[in-house]
């Protein structure tokens, strides 16, 4: 059976606990992942935590992470693919996995290791760490009153736990997103750049192959004058 994590870079400590958190629980069998889910939910029933989103979620050996099951708050129907972990899926599940801390190569000439330390340190890493290549993951936005009760239930299934502040995801997705916006904006300027250069060249090449037809005709005249 697995411990929950202690790591202090995955973990919410006692001063910055606020009751709000994302949670990512990791399962050796994938069938634990689904049994969390309805241990999750029947916690919420007993009012001993409060459960706004929970997906159970797969990254597959392409690094893609699809939804596999949902449960949903009867409050706000739809948050799970609509709030926090619907953007939260999508980040970790994309282009953006690989800086973030995904743990597999999801493309080819990906940009950070996964053992970067910013990578490492990172709320998105920590949670992105947590959904492995070939096995399913528990991820739910939770209220609790204290990270035990939690803790102890996925603990009985074997499940190892990153838990992070849910304004600490939110605030790294909204860094994210512009990252990626700019990253955008600096590939299109690199194709520009890369373009006008070979547009130079071409016109370099043909000015010298004209200079050569002109130079050849010169020659061409003298010897002909001869």
């Amino acid at each position: 059976m697995s411990e929950t994590t202690h790591n202090p870079s995955n973990t919410t400590t006692a001063d910055e606990f606020d009751g709000r958190s994302v949670i990512a629980v990791s399962f050796e069998k994938d069938g634990d992942a689904y049994k969390a889910l309805t241990v999750l939910g029947e916690l919420g029933s007993q009012h001993r935590v409060g459960v706004q989103e929970a997906v159970v979620v797969a990254r597959g050996e392409d690094g893609q992470v699809v939804e596999k099951d949902r449960l949903e708050s009867p409050a706000m129907p739809g948050t799970a693919t609509g709030g926090v972990l619907g953007l939260l899926v999508g980040i970790i599940g994309g282009p953006l996995g690989v800086l973030v801390g995904g743990t597999y190569g999801l493309f080819v000439g990906s940009l950070f290791d996964i053992y970067d330390a910013d990578a490492a340190d990172s709320a998105l890493g920590a949670i992105s760490s947590s959904v492995k290549v070939g096995h399913a993951a528990l991820l739910a936005v939770v209220d609790e009153p204290s990270t035990e009760i939690v803790d102890a239930a996925m603990s009985d299934l074997g499940g190892t736990i990153a838990r992070r502040p849910q304004a600490e995801i939110e605030a790294e997705i909204a860094a994210a997103e512009d990252a990626e916006r700019k990253a955008k904006r600096e590939a299109r300027k690199e194709l520009h750049r890369a373009r006008r250069d070979r547009d130079k060249a071409a016109v370099s090449a043909k000015v010298d192959e004209l200079k050569g037809k002109l130079h050849h005709g010169k020659q061409t005249e003298a010897a002909g004058a001869r």
